[in-house]
């Protein structure tokens, strides 16, 4: 076990200290975050892995939707404007779908604020996912902090150039394959590499890979944390998602403050003495740059590499992890006012702790129960809410579809026998990737009967026409009704269609339009 001045430590800053405000157009402050280790370290890998895995690998999953449909798992078919996520297949018209998980995405967001604070700013966001990837990269070939931060300092050399030569190369390669990964999403994957390597993909598609690789390379190797705290809208809109009950990465002054690296002569002197041995841990390992012990702040992740930090330092001097943590607001406020004797006199760590130097039993922690309260049930309810209405749409959708358009010039045409005739555009829609045989019927119009343009066959009141897979078919069809049928000068009947096969039915209410007389 180390006493508290036998903690080294470490030269680092909080680029936001007041100590050393910067102007609104200063010069970027260069972050070099330490490695840190523990739970929280090893959770933020196996997201890492995760999240990276699905965006570079999900294009080459293979799903059989059969001979007459793309074989890509999830794929972004424009040209054909269809969108397959393995077995659902979504239409234009169907748009409806991607608002909805848009939807849930949004309150999605609301309710992990609500509850545990910017845990998808410090996860699960790309700009963090590739920020940490790019950051293995550069410890890997520079080394560690204090090794970044000499190579930084130091002049020009062979050496120095072949470094940063090396790391921005990789990064490169990083930048490239992100902006390759994602037009992989819209067309065959195998395909489509095989053309861009020889160089006969579409110019789109080198587009898109050199605006990725540039925004990849920029955001993720170079802004880093400034995209979180200038570009994006996210720091501030959560803000007004916090209550007291959310938790948040939080020092806890109440036990650490007053700070001391001379524990056991301030003691001695009888000064109160907090368990922060100002060592800077937090601060060394933090990837924006701030010091959490300011306080909540906009530029705070909530990545929690601060706590596997100090719960290390905590493990060395044989005291209690927590000096940094997840706390809730109120919880923090309960606990300050047991440090501050009500709030009538200074921070006395003394006060939280029992005679033998544990916590005393009135302590507020942390409870699971503290999350679920009326603003998460809201947020929870109207996200389940609209899953299951999409999943119930999904599950009852029709996948046979049929649109009638009437002529309205002509409305209707008097052929010499005196009976009328209305023409219609009839689109049968076959929404599955197979092949059907279609039965459309006249269902109503005493009399009447249809023949089709381009159909070899007498006028009935059915027909039977193959639809292709995955296909619109456009019919033009004549209706026309004998002189002695026709009752009014407008009359209500159906075109019903019928899949024999899948014992799919469709029905369109179309009207018939004959003179006023009749005749």
């Amino acid at each position: 076990m180390l006493d508290n001045k036998q903690i080294k430590r470490l030269e680092a800053e909080a680029v936001n200290s007041a100590k050393t405000r910067q102007p609104l157009y200063a010069a970027r402050r260069k972050i070099f975050p330490k490695r840190a280790s523990g739970r929280f370290r090893q959770f933020k890998w196996l997201v890492m892995a995760i999240t990276l895995g699905i965006y570079y690998l999900t294009p080459w999953l293979r799903w059989d939707r059969g001979p007459f449909a793309p074989d890509q798992a999830v794929l972004i078919d424009l040209a054909n404007r269809r969108f397959y996520f393995f077995f659902i297949e979504i239409w234009p018209q169907e748009f409806y779908y991607v608002a909805g998980l848009l939807m849930m995405a949004g309150v999605g967001l609301f309710l992990v604020t609500s509850t545990v604070g910017r845990a998808w700013c410090g996860y699960t966001c790309p700009q963090t996912v590739w920020v940490d990837l790019f950051l293995v990269v550069e410890r890997a070939i520079e080394g560690e902090r204090n090794a970044r931060m000499k190579l930084d300092a130091a002049p020009w050399s062979a050496r120095k150039l072949f470094l940063r030569t090396s790391k921005h190369a990789i990064w490169m390669v990083i930048a490239v394959a992100t902006g390759g990964a994602w037009i992989f999403y819209f067309a065959d994957a195998p395909k489509l590499l095989g053309e861009v390597l020889s160089g006969t993909a579409a110019p789109v598609a080198y587009g898109t890979i050199a605006v990725l690789t540039g925004t990849t390379y920029v955001l993720g190797g170079l802004m880093r944390e400034q995209v979180c705290t200038y570009m994006c809208p996210w720091p501030r809109i959560q803000a007004a998602m916090l209550d007291e009950n959310s938790l948040t990465v939080t020092y806890n002054d109440w036990r650490g403050e007053p700070r001391s690296r001379h524990a056991k002569k301030a003691l001695a002197a009888g000064q109160a003495v907090g368990d922060c041995v100002d060592c800077n841990a937090c601060v060394a390992v933090c990837p924006m740059g701030i010091d959490i012990r300011d306080g909540q702040q906009l530029e705070c992740i909530t990545c929690a590499l601060c706590i596997d930090a100090c719960d290390g330092i905590m493990d060395k001097l044989g005291r209690e992890r927590g000096l940094i943590s997840y706390a809730t607001l109120a919880d923090y406020n309960a606990n300050m006012a047991l440090a501050t004797a009500g709030g009538t006199g200074p921070v006395n760590p003394a006060l939280v702790r029992t005679a033998s130097g544990s916590f005393v039993d009135g302590l507020a922690h942390f409870h699971l129960g503290e999350i679920f309260r009326l603003r998460t049930y809201i947020y929870l309810g109207v996200w389940s809410a609209i899953g299951l209405v999409l999943v119930y749409s999904l599950l009852t959708r029709e996948r046979l579809e049929l649109n009638v358009l009437h002529d309205r010039n002509p409305q209707f045409v008097t052929l010499s026998d005196g009976s009328i005739r209305n023409g219609y555009t009839v689109k049968l829609l076959n929404m599955i990737p197979e092949p059907r045989t279609i039965e459309v019927t006249l269902e109503g119009l005493d009399g009447g009967e249809m023949s089709v343009v381009g159909i070899d066959q007498p006028p009935s009141r059915s027909f039977s026409i193959s639809v292709e897979p995955d296909r619109l078919k456009t019919l033009k069809v004549f209706v026309r009704q004998p002189a002695g049928e026709i009752k009014r000068p407008v009359q209500r009947f159906e075109f019903r269609i019928d899949d024999q096969a899948s014992s799919e039915t469709a029905e369109y209410t179309a009207s018939f339009n004959a003179p006023e007389n009749g005749r």
